[in-house]
């Protein structure tokens, strides 16, 4: 009888931890970013734990319950870089006998989010600790400051064979993935989220280059962004264009080509459209949220789903963009789809979604790989955009223009 009771106690974790069977991180995770660092402890159960802050200094300490020390707990403390924007430190050691304590020094004041996911694809359960600082710096609300022209350039007239523009162009550049969530894996073990930030730098590079535009990453590193945040900030940035780069993934090698979205408000276009939407659109379950908390960045603004103007300014960039890399890759569809991408639903910017190509075929996950494609494919891209502008140009003056 007794044997029986202790059974049922340890399978309802009833009994203090030190009595449950040892429990063993599988991996630990560190994540920083410009907005807030993410600390990921995955585990093939789920870990019971409690947290609280301290100050002077300030830390924040996590006692993990049931965990007994290892090698993956241990590897977190070299995961820390001197550059991170919250985490000063971070030690590990146990506290009392079936509790693990890991102590986070930090450099300023933090709101700590920690939360369990649920196993998903790749990955067991989750324990997620977020640090958001508490005087938000919120490069969404306060985004970094455009180039400006050379001050010579506002005030001496334009030569005459040097065109004048309205006012430079904003176009927010969308790394598809990232941190937690790595997007698709290509035969070779490529991982989507590292091909589409690399493309994405080098096509901030390209528009960069071109006297009226300017560009802004939306991610600039290895981190998770949810969904709605990437919309939020490419609003806050007033971007007159949302591009955002991926690289699909599908069950047969063969599948290859690219692609080109935008939203749709009345279904996909193709059964293909929306299954590719569903997935890109569960990067947030992949990459982590808290839903028992409602998304900071969500409730600044209102997503008008009767944007039928901006859809069309998006399918006429789309097109332009198709165009352009029909000469450099294999279309997988001849024509610009349209979806319901949570992404792209900014409801006053032209948006549109980049399949770059199918990393889950071997020959165009070697191309997406190769820098010298991948310049051919932001060329192609950048050039779809100087189409979609010299048809479309814009009117509406702005802080920074190139006219005296």
């Amino acid at each position: 009888m007794l044997h029986t009771l202790l059974k049922f106690f340890l399978l309802c974790g009833l009994l203090a931890p030190g009595w449950a069977q040892a429990l063993q991180l599988s991996a630990t995770r560190l994540w920083p970013s410009p907005d807030y660092t993410r600390i990921t402890l995955e585990a093939a159960q789920p870990v019971a734990h409690q947290y609280f802050m301290l100050s002077n200094p300030q830390r924040l300490v996590i006692d993990l319950e049931g965990v007994e020390p290892g090698a993956a707990l241990d590897a977190l403390v070299g995961q820390l870089s001197a550059d991170d924007p919250f985490i000063g430190a971070i030690r590990v050691g146990q506290n009392r006998p079936g509790v693990m304590r890991v102590v986070l020094d930090l450099k300023t004041a933090v709101k700590p989010s920690v939360f369990l996911l649920q196993p998903l694809g790749e990955y067991g359960h989750r324990l997620v600790v977020d640090l958001y600082p508490v005087q938000a710096t919120d490069t969404a609300a306060n985004p970094v400051a455009l180039p400006q022209p050379a001050t010579a350039e506002l005030r001496r007239p334009a030569q005459p064979s040097v065109p004048q523009y309205v006012r430079l162009i904003t176009v927010a550049v969308d790394a598809g993935h990232g941190g937690e969530d790595p997007g698709a894996i290509g035969a070779k073990g490529s991982h989507e989220k590292d091909i589409t930030l690399a493309l994405a730098k080098k096509l901030k590079q390209k528009i960069d280059a071109q006297e009226n535009m300017r560009a802004v990453l939306i991610r600039d590193g290895d981190y998770f962004v949810p969904l709605g945040q990437r919309v939020v900030k490419a609003r806050a940035l007033k971007a007159d264009l949302f591009i955002s780069i991926h690289a699909d993934a599908f069950i047969k090698p063969h599948a290859r080509g690219s692609s080109v979205f935008a939203l749709s408000e009345n279904g996909a276009t193709s059964v293909a459209a929306r299954w590719l939407a569903k997935r890109e659109n569960e990067a947030d379950l992949v990459g982590g949220i808290n839903i028992d908390v409602k998304d900071p960045f969500l409730k600044r603004t209102l997503i008008d789903l009767s944007q039928t103007a901006t859809i069309n300014d998006s399918l006429k960039l789309g097109n332009a963009v198709l165009r352009e890399i029909g000469g450099v890759n294999t279309l997988h569809k001849a024509q610009v789809e349209q979806a319901g991408f949570a992404v792209l639903k900014a409801p006053d910017i032209p948006s549109i979604l980049i399949e770059t190509a199918f990393i889950s075929n071997p020959e165009e996950e070697r191309r997406l790989n190769d820098p010298a494609y991948q310049d051919q494919l932001v060329d192609a891209i950048v050039g779809g955009v100087k189409t979609y502008f010299d048809k479309h140009p814009l009117t509406a003056p702005s802080r920074l223009t190139l006219n005296p």
